[in-house]
């Protein structure tokens, strides 16, 4: 069904109608692997599956197919579509089995657009602004329980039983499948490999920096992209088996789309919410891991105390200060960031907790943290705009919230960078960096190329030099 909710908006919903009611069963079962289930369904739910795992593995989530799909193509108010399709789904539900279990039962799975008015359709077509999925199966694997979640659409003049009996065959079917050793094996090459040109960096950021200089602007994030080029598209399974492998500590994430799917491992969580309780990360200033233990103490001591990327981070925590001191009756953001270690790249990191008010939904605060600081600039408005008129690739969901709310309002959302856009012909990478006025083209180009290692390496590219 295909409704007209806003202006340029549409927000598609399938298969369900008028004369339908969703039901949702979550049974306990025995320890089962997501990754496993995940490529259980690349026969018959290729497209309609997705993944996430938290960096304590301590959640991890596999939907395959949907019984709802949400999806956002025009620019109105599309957090608040988003949370009151959902809000309209979840009233209508009727619920069996197991409940109380976070991230079980009926849960929204999906990403946003980095902005409202993203004109680069054509290569994210498939996400739309928002794409959101309810999804038919879902595994979800919390502190080692393991909980299988069944939602189905079936005419409210019958009993769902038949109807269930029978997703709980395909089911037994999907979790007895073993997880195949070869998604994860063997390197990747793609035909070429097509970056952006220092010179053409250099331009970007000097304009930027021309902004800033006088006072329009005080901070933009600028990204930039490296695209693969390649016959035979990799799979999803296989770059999700490297990155859990290779990037431990970070929300591994997927969402398919029709024949795309976006991928990332990210170290910044832009919201957890859980009751009342919620949880934001500062995250911004970057440096190299070391090459050992003595370079890495000093690389981080360094950016500990260098005061362009001190300046940055402190945007970002003032910001999200602000948001939490508004919705919340209790804020707790140390004063000194530490160091967060990824494999590949260390930031500056502030973690951020409060107690929201009752009348504040995941989707409210998610609409009011992004983009921060760290992904888009300062004056918010005015660096998206600049963004917007200056990048010549859409960034799509790169740098913008991605994650799951469950019929209780619990959830969390990442920021999804160190991820990439992967089409049956090539592959988008996306990597940026915060230009304030001490930047060096240089510098942040080197940067960038960094931040591009842990998509590179998960798609298994076994040699692509500096990007």
């Amino acid at each position: 069904m295909v409704s007209q909710v806003a202006d340029h908006a549409q927000v598609i919903r399938q298969p369900g109608n008028d004369d339908s009611r969703l039901v949702s069963l979550t049974r306990k079962i025995q320890s089962a692997d997501p990754i496993a289930f995940y490529q259980s369904g690349e026969g018959m739910f290729q497209g309609k599956r997705f993944y996430w795992e938290n960096p304590s593995g301590q959640l991890i989530m596999a939907g395959l197919g949907f019984v709802e799909n949400i999806h956002i193509t025009g620019e109105a108010q599309r957090f608040q579509r988003i949370r009151d399709n959902w809000s309209d789904i979840v009233s209508g539900v009727n619920r069996i089995g197991v409940t109380g279990i976070e991230a079980t039962g009926p849960v929204l799975f999906g990403g946003f657009s980095f902005e409202s008015e993203d004109n680069g359709m054509n290569l994210w077509q498939a996400f739309g602004n928002g794409c959101f999925y309810l999804p038919e199966f879902l595994l979800t694997v919390v502190e080692g329980c393991s909980y299988l979640t069944l939602n189905v659409c079936c005419p409210k003049s019958s009993s769902p039983d038949a109807v269930l009996t029978e997703k709980e065959r395909l089911a037994a079917d999907l979790l007895r499948k073993k997880a195949s050793n070869s998604p994860s094996s063997g390197p990747f090459y793609p035909d070429h490999i097509e970056k952006q040109d220092m010179a053409v960096w250099s331009f970007m950021v000097n304009k930027a920096l021309q902004n800033i200089m006088t006072g329009s602007i005080d901070k933009v994030v600028l990204a930039r992209t490296v695209q693969l080029h390649y016959d035979q598209k990799p799979k999803s399974e296989r770059v999700l088996n490297r990155l859990r492998k290779e990037q431990c500590g970070n929300y591994i994430f997927c969402q398919e789309s029709g024949q795309d799917y976006f991928i990332g491992a990210t170290p910044e969580r832009l919201i957890r919410k859980k009751g009342d309780k919620l949880y934001s990360t500062c995250l911004a200033g970057s440096a190299a891991r070391g090459k050992n233990a003595e370079e890495d103490r000093e690389l981080g001591r360094k950016l500990l105390h260098d005061q362009k990327n001190r300046k940055e981070h402190q945007y970002v925590v003032s910001m999200i200060r602000e948001v939490f001191q508004n919705l919340c009756s209790s804020v707790a953001i140390p004063e000194k960031p530490i160091l967060l270690k990824n494999r590949d790249v260390q930031h500056l990191y502030t973690p951020a907790c409060g107690r929201c008010r009752r009348d504040v939904s995941l989707f409210d605060l998610v609409s009011r943290l992004h983009p921060t600081p760290a992904l888009g600039g300062l004056p918010r408005t005015a660096a998206v705009q600049w963004i917007r008129e200056n990048e010549t690739e859409r960034r799509g969901l790169y740098g913008s919230p991605i994650g799951w709310c469950d019929a209780e309002g619990n959830g969390e959302f990442a920021v999804g960078i160190r991820s990439g856009l992967v089409k049956p012909k090539k592959a988008i990478l996306y990597a940026g960096c915060g230009i304030v006025k001490d930047s060096v083209p240089e510098t942040e180009y080197r940067e960038t190329q960094m931040k591009f290692r842990p998509m590179m390496s998960g798609l298994g590219v076994s040699s692509f030099g500096t990007c």
